[in-house]
């Protein structure tokens, strides 16, 4: 396994933030207390959980950190929202900064991010905004679609719409989460997702990992319930390819200006890696794509995470 060597000061006072107030929170929970034991083992003695709330720029305050491990997900953590308190803090801390972390954490920004840079293939999709006819929105679309809030993880909210009889339904579940919905075809093909990670030579991708769901697609059940989903890894790909996606996947992280660490999930259909989504706070928890992802690269879980603590400041 890679040993990667610390940037930062083993007595640095480091918060460790987790929860928040997101729907992601339980998830959130397990990665920061993976991460805390991951900095206690490294010998980072003054690493310390702090469980985010909406007290948190007084607790930052009343703290006195030297810089913040950001183990949140979802809204207000993966947003832009903690990062900004951060920066009016003058903490520095792990991950993107406030403009790719919000970027990225809506579909509808990521695409228009995306779409400015030719090597980085898009499904077709279309955007429905509060109070629009959804039904004429997506007459250029063809079915099958999936429904998406704009800004939710962990395939909150999403559906599969097989006929233009199930739109109204599937759009009004998506709303629930967002007021915009993104509406993209539903193609067949091989689902898959592969980090981002900065070290000292640079940008790099980790293997990529193939998702196999007993579902018809990768929705919550597949993602979060145990032997729903058969993961692969590395993906069963060819070297070309493999080496294609994890190009595009270093482009999509420098198009969105990511920084430290992120995770970019693609469809592979008839050879072409579509770019999904990127994830600028990837979970860390036990069954987590990142660590086991990082793990087939050479770097344990550990060292991931020295890593990732070693980004304190790139995000400026």
């Amino acid at each position: 396994m890679q040993n990667i060597i610390s940037k930062v000061a083993k007595d640095a006072k480091i918060a460790v933030l987790c929860g928040g107030m997101s729907s992601e929170k339980e998830v959130s929970m397990r990665s920061g207390k993976n991460c805390f034991e991951a900095l206690k083992r490294l010998g980072y003695k003054n690493a310390e959980m702090v469980v985010v709330d909406e007290n948190i720029a007084q607790v930052l305050r009343e703290g006195h950190f030297d810089c913040a491990y950001n183990a949140l997900h979802g809204k207000y953590g993966e947003d832009g929202c903690v990062q900004g308190i951060l920066e009016i803090l003058q903490i520095p801390y792990t991950g993107c900064g406030v403009m790719s972390s919000s970027v990225c954490m809506n579909k509808e920004y990521t695409k228009r991010i995306l779409s400015t840079c030719p090597e980085i293939p898009l499904i077709k999709s279309v955007f429905v905004r509060k109070g629009e006819d959804v039904k004429e929105k997506t007459k250029s679309l063809n079915y099958p679609l999936i429904t998406k809030p704009v800004c939710e993880g962990s395939s909150f909210g999403m559906t599969k719409v097989n006929t233009p009889e199930e739109l109204e339904e599937a759009y009004t579940n998506a709303v629930k989460y967002n007021d915009d919905v993104l509406i993209e075809e539903y193609l067949e093909g091989i689902c898959s997702t592969v980090g981002v990670l900065e070290g000292e030579d640079g940008l790099f991708a980790t293997e990529i990992l193939e998702m196999r769901p007993k579902n018809e697609w990768y929705d919550y059940e597949a993602k979060y319930t145990k032997e729903m989903t058969e993961f692969v890894l590395p993906a069963q790909i060819p070297a070309d390819l493999t080496k294609k996606v994890k190009k595009i996947a270093v482009k999509a992280f420098e198009t969105a200006g990511c920084s430290g660490v992120s995770r970019v999930d693609f469809h592979i259909v008839d050879g072409i890696p579509y770019v999904l989504e990127i994830n600028t706070s990837p979970g860390m928890t036990d069954t987590s794509d990142l660590p086991a992802q990082a793990k087939a690269t050479g770097i344990d879980y550990d060292n991931l995470v020295q890593l990732i603590l070693n980004s304190v400041g790139l995000n400026k």
